[in-house]
């Protein structure tokens, strides 16, 4: 079969079923009245100079959820790494509450402070980037909120020899629907010259 993307039912649909995995963003910023913490699975790496992540929410203006519109109104936010340990506690931070509800507390996740920017972190994230906000934009639907990796903080017991080590990083990606992955499966290829 082939067509436009609504041929096969909807877009969204199709696009978040075929392209997977895909890491989380889980994103946490500082709000009025109370603190933020949201996934987002459309997030990727938009430049390594300067470093810079891209999460995409969907909405704009008004309709945007509190996580993006805090990102962009304050120019500040965390990206949390989703690891096993945490994709529960995740999961239940995609629920829609209150603005005025803080959802480290609601969830019962710690927060610790970030070191450079002004945003609570997820305190046992093995991974977090501290972010300014780079830039937004609407494309479509969607904003893209980018922004600027100017502090990370990675666990200590995921370097080797002081950097990165992937194999001991239990990141989880998501697939479409209910269904997320594991980094159980992992092979290497070597790139060509």
């Amino acid at each position: 079969m082939e067509g436009s993307p609504t041929d096969f039912g909807s877009p969204y649909r199709l696009l978040s079923g075929a392209v997977v995995p895909r890491p989380i963003a889980w994103v946490s910023s500082r709000g009025e009245p109370a603190d933020n913490l949201a996934p987002y699975s459309f997030f990727t790496i938009a430049s390594i100079d300067p470093p810079v992540l891209v999460f995409a929410p969907v909405g704009h203006g008004d309709s945007l959820k509190d996580t993006p519109r805090n990102a962009i109104e304050h120019g500040e936010f965390v990206v949390n790494i989703v690891t096993e340990d945490l994709v529960e506690a995740m999961n239940q931070t995609a629920a829609t509450v209150p603005a005025d509800v803080d959802e480290f507390e609601h969830v019962g996740i710690e927060k610790a402070d970030a070191t450079v920017v002004d945003a609570p972190r997820v305190a046992d994230a093995t991974v977090s980037f501290e972010c300014t906000l780079y830039d937004s934009m609407e494309v479509g639907s969607s904003t893209l909120v980018l922004g600027e990796v100017v502090h990370a903080h990675v666990a200590d017991d995921i370097l080797t020899d002081g950097k990165l080590d992937t194999t001991k990083l239990d990141a989880v990606g998501r697939l479409a629907g209910s269904e997320y992955a594991k980094l159980t499966d992992r092979f290497e290829l070597v790139r060509p010259s």
